[in-house]
């Protein structure tokens, strides 16, 4: 794509984006959707375990960037609100879902101290799922879980340490990436989704899956989700191991999905029931751009673009749209939430929707300028 053909599909995803988005406020103001059923959202206020309750206000914080609507920030500042409360939940791993869609995109666009220190105490709760024994953050299953999802909230605790100058928290980021990289990346750079470990001792017992084929296959928006992570660790520690991981953790993505930049659930079942995943290509178009600006090899970076551009190229059609599906409420058609469970199958995704629209912001502010760009906005 070149700038002219990427400018004309953002127009057409984010004019579909506000459409969608202004239909779920609307007519179910204050809940969190996670995933579709049938096409149509299912609803819940918030629940424990529930990981995408920051997705929704950061769509509509994504949309006020690109188009500078004044009623889509009203919106993302109230749903960003909705979740302020959680900046203490110390019950579950996924803060940095929950905080850098929406108060980190607000604090950026404001520079407001009172709405940073919101995402400061958002890192600091993180981290006191640290477990000592093991040096890894917890997972909401137990002490004994590591998941590779986490690897995609660690941004977090970074971002809570270098605003703070609190070594610990650097301390406490650093070892949970060690470790999930010792532990759940394999040698052909591919990913496990979670790794257990005994609490007596903090010894690593074995990998296993929740949303995957097996305990030993490659479930790819766990893959995802560490692509970003890495690349994002490295951003902050400027650490060639977090950079090199990253940088694995792409190419076995791109060796191992087809040129439209879209992965099934899991490359090793040996027939998936549907070809695509398109949430794990939304994760990766983002982790993937970032890395591609990161990467000290040019040749690699040529590569990571191209596989970013591909994956925007097919998510960005009708194939992948739900632009001519009447009555559909997502944005991004062809995802899978949990698969083994038949759940959110062929479906949209709110995560999927999420990254799809920050991917295109983030690479149409540094490739163009956007005229009326909200980030001028400061008021």
């Amino acid at each position: 794509m070149d700038r002219q053909e990427l400018r004309r599909r953002s127009d057409q995803v984010f004019e579909l984006a506000g459409r969608q988005l202004k239909h779920l406020v609307t007519h179910h103001p204050e809940t969190f959707p996670s995933f579709t059923t049938h096409g149509k959202w299912t609803h819940q206020r918030e629940g424990w375990t529930n990981w995408c309750e920051g997705f929704l206000g950061g769509q509509l914080w994504q949309v006020y960037i690109y188009t500078g609507d004044p009623w889509f920030r009203q919106q993302a500042e109230h749903y960003s609100r909705l979740v302020e409360h959680r900046q203490y939940d110390t019950t579950v791993h996924d803060l940095g879902f929950i905080f850098w869609p929406t108060w980190k995109s607000w604090y950026d666009l404001t520079g407001d101290e009172k709405i940073n220190q919101v995402v400061v105490q958002a890192g600091r709760t993180l981290a006191k799922r640290f477990q000592e024994k093991g040096s890894y953050i917890c997972s909401f299953e137990g002490e004994h879980s590591l998941y590779i999802d986490i690897m995609s909230n660690i941004g977090l605790v970074f971002y809570a340490a270098q605003q703070t100058g609190d070594e610990n928290l650097w301390r406490i980021a650093r070892k949970h990436c060690m470790t999930t990289r010792r532990y759940l990346l394999r040698g052909d750079g591919s990913t496990a989704h979670e790794g257990i470990f005994d609490l007596q001792s903090g010894c690593f017992l074995r990998q296993q899956t929740r949303q995957g084929w097996r305990d030993d296959s490659s479930w790819a928006r766990g893959q995802s989700w560490a692509i970003n992570g890495f690349s994002e660790a490295f951003g902050y520690t400027q650490d060639r191991v977090f950079l090199d991981t990253a940088e694995r953790l792409a190419d076995f993505y791109i060796e191992r999905t087809p040129e439209s930049g879209i992965p099934p659930n899991d490359w090793e079942e040996p027939e998936p029931q549907l070809p695509c995943e398109s949430s794990a290509a939304a994760i990766t178009a983002s982790g993937m751009w970032r890395l591609a600006n990161q990467t000290l090899d040019p040749q690699r970076c040529k590569v990571y673009r191209r596989c970013t551009f591909s994956i925007l190229d097919t998510l960005t059609t009708p194939n992948f749209l739900a632009v001519d599906r009447p009555g559909w409420e997502g944005i991004l058609l062809h995802g899978i939430y949990h698969l083994p469970q038949n759940t959110g199958v062929d479906e949209s995704m709110i995560w999927g929707d999420y990254f799809l629209l920050e991917s295109l912001n983030s690479i149409l502010q540094e490739e163009t300028s956007i005229p009326k760009s909200a980030k001028a906005q400061k008021n």
